[in-house]
């Protein structure tokens, strides 16, 4: 990858804090920003990410450093891979890098990791290969992918491939902060033993469902669409997507299943109270109007 590609606007990725790309924060860079060095002092400028200032002062990153949140950075050129890094930390977040598809694979799926940021170009093994085995294994670890493809039919394909969200570089740092935040409170919320939204309430452990307080009755697979739907309200979510989250690995592109099951669902909702709040977007996919 051409380290050219960091080169922007001041609101791009090579933004650093007046420190050069090969400069580092001192030892304990977070730690600093939290204990209380003064913003715009050497030492909080060493310890601030991306534009210098640290934003460690927010509830989210003390958030981040109370649940050990932990994020692979899989980027091929160093320049790149060391400004995430130290930007992310100084966020709050335990982060760790990579530099090729094989170890990235490896990392991803025996590391007990919280999110991933994936770039395409890597060496080895292609990001889209590495995407596919991650959501093979794990379906619900999110994963942006940060790349310099640009195209529709590049976002299409990662997208499509399992990601859970893209950026193109060059890009600003507090926007990839910004989705890592949003993309962490998804995974909250997944880990969580109710999940609401739309007047639907799910018990996880219990497998019960109620929508405006009856009971809806739903096959196994019914209530893992469900689910789905209720961890990405007002998302439009294409069949792929849903193929991918649901039943964890591709089907045949012809396949009519998700239009079979959000029959099945809409049917069984409306049961229990009016017309289900799934919405067909023409072309696209699906969404839960919430």
């Amino acid at each position: 990858m051409d380290p050219s590609g960091l080169a922007g606007s001041s609101s791009s990725v090579v933004d650093l804090p007046n420190q050069g790309l090969n400069s580092r924060p001192g030892r304990g860079a977070g730690a600093r920003a939290r204990h209380g060095c003064p913003r715009g002092s050497g030492a909080s400028a060493a310890a601030a990410g991306p534009r210098g200032r640290s934003t460690l002062y927010g509830p989210e990153a003390a958030a981040a450093y109370d649940q050990g949140v932990r994020i692979l950075i899989v980027e091929d050129e160093p320049a790149i891979a060391d400004f995430l890094e130290r930007g992310l930390r100084a966020e709050g977040y335990a982060v760790s890098s990579v530099h090729d598809g094989i170890e990235a694979t490896r990392r991803a799926m025996a590391d007990d990791v919280n999110l991933i940021i994936l770039d395409l170009l890597l060496p080895g093994r292609d990001g889209l290969s590495v995407l596919r085995e991650v959501r093979g294994g794990k379906p619900a670890l999110p994963v942006i992918i940060l790349t310099a493809r640009d195209q529709v039919h590049d976002r299409v394909a990662g997208l499509d491939a399992g990601a859970t969200d893209y950026l193109v570089k060059p890009f600003a740092f507090d926007e990839l902060a910004a989705r890592v935040r949003a993309h962490l409170r998804t995974q909250r919320q997944a880990d969580s033993t109710t999940l609401e939204a739309a007047g639907i309430r799910i018990d996880l452990l219990r497998r019960e469902v109620e929508r405006e307080g009856t009971s809806v009755a739903l096959s196994a697979k019914e209530f893992d669409l469900l689910c789905y739907f209720l961890r990405h309200p007002n998302q439009a979510l294409s069949r792929q997507q849903i193929l991918s989250g649901v039943w964890g690995y591709d089907f045949d592109p012809g396949t009519n299943l998700v239009e079979v099951y959000v029959g099945y669902l809409r049917r069984k909702l409306g049961q229990a109270g009016g017309s289900a709040p799934i919405e067909t977007l023409r072309s696209v996919g699906y969404r839960l109007r919430a």
